[in-house]
């Protein structure tokens, strides 16, 4: 009696530990290693482009929303030009929730990609030590925008 007691006991941990193995990893929501992965199947690039609380809010909450559901399937790029680029400031020059300062932290964490329009940057005499260090500078925000599309990005506007 105490063999099919043991012998239960093992299948059932067997089951839980197979289970466990495959469970689907895409929500883990970590950044992607793409040497090792490859392209992730889903690109899509927002352009941020106004100072407006709500709007920033908005963007955020959309890019938090795709990483939530593709997880490791997805790369996500925020272009900021114009008034948008207070958002990636390290001393915004206009009001930039602290909530939405966090999440931008946070997403680019999560491996999201954050871009300043270097061209907005110039007309605001600032340069890379104004930014969040995570951020990449582009020549020009507009052609940030129509090259990822011309690599598969989807683009998201509002």
């Amino acid at each position: 009696m105490t063999y099919n007691i043991r012998r239960r006991q093992f299948l059932h941990w067997l089951s839980v530990v197979a289970c466990l193995l495959t469970l689907p990893h895409t929500s883990l929501a970590e950044p992607r290693d793409a040497d090792f992965f490859g392209d992730p199947e889903h690109k899509l690039v927002y352009q941020l482009n106004k100072a407006d609380p709500d709007y920033i809010e908005h963007i955020l909450f959309s890019v938090s929303a795709m990483l939530r559901k593709y997880g490791d399937d997805i790369h996500l790029v925020v272009v900021a030009i114009g008034p948008g680029i207070h958002t990636l400031a390290k001393k915004p020059q206009r009001p930039v929730p602290e909530l939405a300062q966090q999440r931008i932290n946070s997403l680019a964490a999560y491996g999201v990609s954050f871009h300043a329009c270097g061209n907005t940057l110039k007309s605001l005499d600032w340069n890379q030590e104004d930014i969040l260090d995570f951020t990449e500078i582009v020549e020009i925000g507009a052609d940030d925008l129509m090259l990822l599309q011309e690599q598969g990005y989807s683009y998201i506007s509002w």
